[in-house]
């Protein structure tokens, strides 16, 4: 069972995390959701087409304009303070991994911190467990926030992936973070080429059966643009097809831009698997 502010989702339980950037340069928007009222609006969108968990970020995850913590707090305290008043019900996460916009961000209402870094600031668990919050620990690589990875390589990716996320996990444990809202996230093209990403995807199943609710943050990246040699607009059928594979190998939360796309894969491969009953039933009735 994963619990997080006051859900609680099944096992089998698919459960997506819709991206609100509130940055200037994401990679992906380019900035449609900084000011307010267009991020708020694509929060009423998302919860509306299925999403359970909206994911706030402040900072580009790759490089560009220096974003310090006080700049990167002003951008998502009072949003996510207005989010919770508006939404009680759905799950806030924020994609932070300092422990002081962490603090503040837990203040203010979040839910889940997404430490989309791997634990380089080792305080933001503390916070988790200070507020009684959820965590994502996800591998990284080792690299350093906002840098692109550099002829990296590992001698198994995956035995990276698991040893580093698994101990960030118990650390987290360690620390009094409930093991309820615990997340483990491979970091496809975080410290990893495409290949990096593609083996991690196809092995999938190893994250899985460890029992840790695992989540994949695989919208338009580039791993899914370099597999099929497309730009960042014309990514999304990789994407949903990539996001079927993960379900399959059950991967339990999904970061994604189209919620409702990845609604309709990921109920479509649990009505395939049998976790879910068809939505109608009219075919051979008549």
């Amino acid at each position: 069972m994963l619990r997080l502010g006051n859900r609680e989702f099944g096992p089998h339980e698919p459960v997506i995390m819709a991206i609100v950037n509130r940055t200037p340069d994401s990679f992906y928007d380019q900035g449609a959701t900084f000011r307010d009222e267009p991020a708020l609006a694509r929060v009423e969108q998302a919860v509306a087409e299925g999403a359970a968990i909206i994911d706030v970020g402040g900072v580009k995850a790759g490089p560009g304009e220096e974003v310090d913590a006080e700049e990167e707090a002003r951008r998502t305290v009072g949003f996510v303070a207005e989010v919770r008043r508006r939404h009680p019900e759905v799950v806030i996460s924020v994609d932070t991994w300092r422990h002081e916009v962490g603090e503040a961000v837990c203040e203010a209402g979040a839910d889940l911190l997404n430490d989309a870094w791997g634990g380089v600031d080792p305080r933001l668990a503390e916070v988790a467990a200070r507020y009684g919050v959820g965590l994502v620990c996800t591998h990284a690589g080792g690299s350093e926030p906002r840098t692109r990875p550099h002829r990296v390589t590992y001698e198994d990716v995956m035995a990276d992936i698991l040893r580093v996320t698994l101990g960030l996990a118990e650390r987290a444990v360690e620390l009094g973070v409930r093991r309820d809202g615990i997340l483990i996230d491979p970091g496809h093209d975080f410290g990893k080429n495409t290949r990096h990403s593609l083996e991690a995807t196809r092995r999938l199943g190893e994250m899985t059966a460890t029992g840790w609710p695992v989540l994949v943050s695989l919208s338009n990246k580039d791993f899914v643009g370099e597999t099929l040699d497309k730009p960042v607009k014309e990514r999304v059928l990789g994407t949903l097809a990539t996001t079927a594979v993960s379900a399959w190998l059950g991967a339990q939360v999904y970061r994604v831009h189209e919620v409702a796309e990845t609604r309709q894969v990921l109920d479509m491969v649990a009505a395939i698997a049998g976790h879910r009953p068809p939505a109608v039933a009219r075919r051979g009735l008549a």
